[in-house]
């Protein structure tokens, strides 16, 4: 399975990517992940784009495409992968057709996980953050469960500061659910929900596309 999953901020992609990625054993390749293995390792990638943020720049299209591709030579993609984190935009989604396009493995399907606005306000304002080990907690917490340390709410999940991230989700990445749409590879199901009723009824609207 060769997928590639897309999501506004809170929709619960990483949740849903790592029971994706064991449900099919393929490797979850998350943008985050590749630009700290490539800082980590010292790579000429990782150098170049380490200029750009210690600059304060956006690191290009261009570096985080020649990462992926670098990323799509590795031997454990026997099985597939799922990328979570990429790709953002049109740009990037033909250049990864064209990456899979030489290797003869095109995407078998692109997933998107659909949840209104509201909802995504209501669960990512009502989410506490522990600030000793940095586990999420449940609003309803009085310390953190895992180390009993305090809990704060970070910036990026006040409401005014999610509103707008949501507002460059829309303008950046939901071009690509058209793209993909186009091309037909979409597969939209329903992000509310139970954790497991999710990953249900991405597994069985996914089963179709393999059989």
């Amino acid at each position: 399975m060769r997928l590639v999953l897309v999501g506004p901020p809170g929709a619960g992609k990483g949740t849903q990517a790592q029971f994706l990625a064991a449900h099919y054993s393929i490797p979850h390749i998350s943008t985050g992940d590749i630009f700290r293995a490539n800082l980590k390792a010292n790579t000429p990638l990782g150098q170049e784009a380490k200029t750009f943020m210690d600059a304060g720049q956006l690191v290009p299209d261009s570096v985080t495409n020649a990462m992926v591709k670098d990323r799509l030579t590795w031997d454990d993609l026997a099985n597939g992968f799922l990328l979570d984190g990429f790709p953002r935009n049109v740009v990037q989604a033909e250049v990864l057709r064209a990456i899979l396009a030489e290797k003869s493995t095109p995407l078998d399907a692109v997933l998107e996980l659909s949840i209104p606005n509201e909802l995504i306000i209501a669960r990512l304002s009502s989410r506490r953050t522990c600030r000793a080990c940095g586990q999420p907690a449940t609003p309803e917490a009085a310390n953190c469960g895992a180390c009993g340390g305090e809990l704060y709410q970070r910036e990026d999940d006040k409401a005014e500061v999610i509103g707008k991230r949501l507002e460059v989700y829309e303008e950046q990445t939901e071009p690509i659910i058209h793209f993909y749409r186009t091309e037909g590879l979409l597969i939209t199901i329903d992000a509310d929900g139970e954790i497991s009723e999710i990953t249900e009824r991405a597994t069985t609207a996914l089963a179709r596309v393999k059989a």
